[in-house]
């Protein structure tokens, strides 16, 4: 073999090796494009999962903030509206209670309030001895009919008349002074209390008493009024 020859197989024994190179480079080159648009997407959804995750959670501080906020201006809103039943509730039983300041003016119609409140008490009671208590300024018109009440007792009981002892040492409280409107000292429109001489069974039968039950009773009506009858209810 000449040097020609040699040369020549040496030259296309360089382009092999030189096409094998680039070959091998190329494929390197298109496998670590691939890893790389690989890395990429993967680095890409991985940012997007955070950005979703972020997002849901402060979404989700937006929408428990935003339910807080309701739940509090809700609860302030019934708040308000209940105080404001209050005060008119409130209200309306003082001026109840200030009518009922005007029942003993009428002489003739409050003594025989009195005795109806003296004989029911006893029905309640049905002792056969009784302590009394009224107001000192009303000593004088109860005792006036104590005998009546007695006698309408034992008619409508069938019993014997009960002995009643009016207390001379302990009085019910007066009529609130109208000078002063915001005194909380204790004080009765009227009526009487009466008990057994134990002091074991009370029947409180005054007109505050009777106001405060009246009052309890009817509250539910009184706030369904306020509020308004039910859409069912309105026909």
């Amino acid at each position: 073999m000449n040097d020609a020859d040699v040369s020549k197989q040496i030259q296309q024994m360089v382009r092999f090796i030189r096409q094998e190179a680039e070959e091998k480079a190329n494929e390197i080159s298109i496998s670590a494009e691939e890893e790389f648009n690989i890395e990429r997407l993967q680095l890409l959804e991985t940012a997007k999962r955070k950005l979703r995750q972020d997002y849901d959670r402060k979404l989700k501080q937006v929408d428990i903030r935003k339910r807080i906020d309701y739940s509090t201006q809700l609860n302030a809103s019934r708040i308000k509206y209940l105080q404001a039943q209050d005060d008119v509730v409130t209200s309306m039983k003082d001026s109840a209670a200030k009518d009922l300041l005007r029942v003993s003016n009428d002489k003739n119609a409050y003594k025989k309030l009195l005795k109806a409140l003296i004989v029911e008490s006893l029905l309640r009671l049905k002792e056969p001895s009784v302590l009394l208590r009224c107001r000192e300024m009303d000593k004088k018109v109860v005792e006036s009919v104590i005998e009546d009440a007695k006698k309408q007792y034992a008619d409508k009981s069938n019993l014997v008349s009960p002995k009643i002892t009016i207390d001379e040492k302990v009085f019910l409280p007066p009529p609130p002074n109208p000078k002063l409107p915001d005194s909380h000292d204790p004080h009765c429109s009227g009526g009487v209390v009466l008990a057994s001489q134990d002091g074991k069974i009370v029947c409180e039968n005054t007109l505050d008493a009777r106001l405060d039950v009246a009052f309890r009773q009817k509250l539910p009506q009184i706030r369904t009024r306020l509020v308004g009858a039910p859409e069912t209810s309105r026909a």
